[in-house]
């Protein structure tokens, strides 16, 4: 019947557009399957693969590292220049050894400086001859060193996590980026939507990689100038220990000229 032809060119031609979007429409279903849920950094992490967990929970680890050598680092740092400056203030007035070493009791760096003169002298027994102040002077720049070190302890682990934390991030995304081609390569597709959850977290790796070493260079050069300023606090006191055991090594000899006057 004539009025039929319309209704079958019609449901003819739906039908053709159903057939030519049904692989659209399975292959966007499928992508959007391949998709993680979470795009997250949390969830980028736990659709990563093992390799790339290991590298960001090692640099999470490191970041952490980094934040509790700065915070106790720090506090170390302020209690010692603060009673190296107390005692350097007690060198620098009219005293004696004798009441130095009185007043310095302690493990303190400073202390340490002033009880090391103090028994070199006990060790002299009293003499006080040109070899006396260069002992001294021996006793005091090892001590020095010593507690140079000890301040030092942990730094140096924040030099390494500076220098490796890229690379090691870097790793984690050339693995990540290795598994995502391989992907491409079994999913028999170069959609985008398939790979970019994969490449994301890749690069999670390198900003974590980041996260961790642009801090610790911070800190590490922070710490390295107040450490370096300590130590100049150091050799300060040393010096006023030299010049107390000098004035009393000259004091004998000043009071034996005023005598035989």
């Amino acid at each position: 019947r004539p009025f039929m032809v319309p209704i079958i060119r019609r449901s003819l031609a739906i039908a053709a557009l159903a057939l030519v979007a049904t692989p659209r429409i399975a292959a966007a279903a499928t992508a959007d399957a391949l998709l993680p849920r979470n795009l997250s950094p949390w969830g980028m992490f736990l659709h990563a693969d093992i390799v790339v967990k290991a590298v960001m929970i090692g640099l999470a680890f490191a970041s952490l590292v980094t934040w509790t050598v700065w915070l106790s680092k720090t506090i170390e740092l302020a209690r010692a220049t603060r009673l190296a400056k107390r005692r350097l203030a007690l060198l620098e007035s009219d005293t004696t050894l004798v009441d130095v070493v009185r007043n310095s009791a302690g493990h303190d760096a400073v202390a340490q400086l002033i009880q090391s003169a103090a028994r070199e002298a006990e060790l002299s027994g009293g003499i006080r001859d040109d070899g006396f102040k260069e002992r001294i002077a021996l006793r005091l720049e090892r001590v020095e060193a010593a507690m140079s070190r000890r301040i030092a302890v942990g730094t140096g682990v924040l030099a390494t996590i500076g220098a490796t934390a890229p690379f090691v991030g870097l790793f984690g995304t050339v693995w990540g980026i290795m598994n995502a081609f391989i992907g491409i390569s079994e999913a028999h597709t170069t959609n985008l939507a398939v790979v970019a959850p994969g490449i994301a977290e890749a690069l999670l790796a390198t900003a974590l990689g980041l996260v961790a070493a642009i801090p610790a260079v911070v800190i590490y050069n922070h710490l390295a100038r107040s450490i370096a300023a300590w130590r100049a606090l150091l050799g300060d006191a040393s010096a006023q220990v030299l010049l107390l055991v000098s004035r009393e090594q000259d004091r004998p000899a000043l009071r034996s000229s005023r005598a035989a006057e």
